[in-house]
């Protein structure tokens, strides 16, 4: 499955461009603050593995107005270079690649 190109926003990395996306809409969880925030990664040219990031954060959307750091840039490009460390091939097709940054995200209660 493949990004669409509306709302998705391109970054270049090493001389790569790649397409990322995050939910305008909060899921159901993350509007509850019991999930963290997360966000998506691929090729901008060749369609392949799809790398989900779930980050440390709230969704900055989310109901009760829990403090969260907006996603950045730089923040994208180093989860992507993070995730080609740990063997993140975007360009071969496959599952969803996972990179889990949520240790030390606490859930609302």
């Amino acid at each position: 499955m493949t990004l669409g190109r509306k709302g998705s926003r391109r970054i270049v990395v090493d001389g790569i461009a790649y397409r990322w996306r995050l939910r305008r809409r909060p899921t159901y969880f993350q509007a509850l603050a019991w999930t963290p925030c997360a966000y998506a990664v691929e090729h901008a040219d060749v369609p392949g593995t799809t790398l989900v990031v779930v980050t440390d954060q709230p969704h900055p959307s989310n109901w009760f107005g829990r403090e969260a750091q907006p996603v950045l840039p730089s923040d994208v490009a180093q989860a992507i270079q993070l995730a080609l460390r740990e063997g993140w091939t975007p360009t071969a097709p496959g599952s969803p690649f996972s990179l889990d940054l949520s240790a030390g995200f606490t859930p609302s209660p």
